[in-house]
């Protein structure tokens, strides 16, 4: 049986940057705060992660104000219930993959729909937000068809890193944009998801989205990069990953410096 992720995970570049994001990740994890205060690390890690994620999305909200409860836009909101939402669907994700990335939608996309029937369901047109400038959307049965497909990725047998995993589950969704509203959050805390559920993370320490909003205009550049669906395409989508799951794995880091120091 082949194993498309594999190929992907053996692209020039690909390995060496899974191993350095890997090495950095296990250097976070030998912290000696996180044996007391792990849950702490993790919890901050999330309001962070989401923050970042929203400020993708165009609503950059100061990390003060979400921290002290004070009323933010949709997005940020969404963010946050996607967020926390997250850590509770880890075993579903594993088996039931659209299932999640429903769930995952209702609460993101919540306030930014005109008609809530919409929560959760893919769309059935052409019509979808674009955050990034990433072109249109693919239509929406041709969206579908991917999905599918990546559902049978992440519920399928492989060989390859989580990370890889992740960075094209974060990929697709963002592309398709199968829901037509929300989709940068979904994608974004699905790739959490599965760095957590695949093993690379499993206390949800590393705040990969931080990663991603710090490499600035790389993001979307690397997006548009995958869209091509090339070789180098492909693999410089995955080597920016690695360099987030690095950044996020220093944010976190430097939550458990700030909680040494008191």
């Amino acid at each position: 049986m082949s194993d498309p992720l594999a190929v992907i995970a053996g692209l020039p570049g690909v390995p060496e940057v899974v191993q350095d994001a890997r090495t950095a990740v296990d250097r976070l994890y030998r912290h000696r705060m996180l044996r007391r205060r792990g849950p702490e690390v993790s919890a901050e890690s999330a309001l962070r992660g989401a923050r970042a994620s929203a400020a993708l999305e165009g609503e950059d909200i100061p990390l003060a104000v979400l921290r002290s409860g004070e009323a933010v836009s949709a997005v940020a909101q969404g963010a946050l219930r996607a967020s926390a939402e997250a850590g509770r669907l880890g075993k579903v994700w594993r088996t039931a993959p659209r299932q999640v990335l429903a769930r995952l939608h209702a609460l993101a996309a919540a306030g930014l729909t005109e008609d809530d029937d919409l929560l959760g369901r893919p769309r059935t047109g052409a019509a979808a937000s674009d955050p990034l400038g990433l072109g249109p959307a693919p239509e929406a049965e041709a969206a579908a068809v991917r999905v599918a497909s990546l559902a049978g990725l992440v519920t399928g047998p492989s060989a390859a890193p989580a990370l890889v995993l992740a960075a094209i589950v974060h990929a697709e969704l963002a592309v398709l944009r199968p829901f037509g509203t929300a989709d940068g959050l979904v994608a974004r805390a699905a790739e959490r998801l599965t760095l957590v559920e695949f093993g690379l993370d499993p206390k949800s320490l590393v705040a990969v989205e931080v990663g991603h909003a710090a490499l600035g205009e790389a993001y979307g550049e690397s997006l548009r990069g995958y869209l091509k669906g090339t070789a180098e395409g492909v693999a410089g989508w995955v080597r920016h990953c690695a360099s987030a799951v690095e950044l996020g794995a220093r944010e976190a880091t430097a939550i458990c410096e700030a909680l040494q120091r008191g």
